[in-house]
């Protein structure tokens, strides 16, 4: 271990090697594994039989929903539910992401960190997302949720070191015109903003150590 990170370890209490995740599995059946592997032809021209991704982003989002069932139960159906009109045309495949932080920092492992989940457009061929449940105005994140958002970036940087991007979501569209960017519909675009920029400058100050590249600004 570097002395760097030891450092960051000693400050923050945690190492990836003491990170503690639960493993709670969204439904991810014989009619999820067919939208997924749907999802990754029309969208991205990659036709697969297995629905699996490399890693090369980290891509952190809020939910909005104010607890874990709530946040759990909108990601837990294979199909997409009916308020979600805005992308339901695109594709019938519910939102999901690898893992889910509760309000107190505990840390979900909603499916296998290699499956592909539907969180962010244009990337999820190559993206692990962590949602965080709350977000906005009226629920903003907590210090524990930072924390575990620190601690489990530090664990999947030093699993995956094919992982060179760690963005917010309202950053995705910053990889228009890349290798990394896929998405075939030129009008399929969505406005974000979770999990705010100053939640995003203080995850970078804590990860800083870790060398993730600049995010393209074209």
């Amino acid at each position: 271990m570097s002395r760097i990170l030891f450092i960051y370890c000693f400050l923050f209490f945690s190492c990836t090697s003491n990170i503690k995740i639960i493993d709670k599995p969204i439904v991810f059946d014989v009619e999820r594994k067919q939208l997924t592997l749907e999802y990754l032809e029309n969208r991205y021209g990659l036709r697969q039989k297995e629905p699996t991704i490399i890693p090369k982003i980290i891509v952190l989002h809020w939910t909005v929903f104010s607890t874990l069932e709530a946040s759990f139960n909108a990601f837990n159906s294979s199909k997409l539910p009916n308020w979600r009109p805005d992308i339901k045309n695109v594709s019938g495949l519910n939102v999901s992401s690898q893992f889910m932080v509760d309000r107190n920092g505990t840390i979900y492992r909603l499916m296998p960190e290699t499956t592909m989940a539907r969180h962010v457009i244009g990337l999820n061929h190559c993206a692990i997302g962590i949602e965080n449940v709350g977000g906005g105005k009226e629920l903003p994140l907590t210090k524990e949720q930072l924390q575990a958002n620190i601690d489990l970036i530090y664990y999947l940087k030093e699993k995956y070191s094919d992982i060179d991007f760690l963005i917010g979501h309202y950053e995705y569209t910053r990889f228009e015109g890349t290798p990394l960017w896929l998405e075939k519909d030129v009008k399929y675009r969505t406005i974000k903003t979770d999990p705010d920029t100053l939640f995003m400058k203080k995850i970078h100050e804590a990860t800083q150590n870790l060398e993730f590249k600049e995010i393209p600004n074209f």
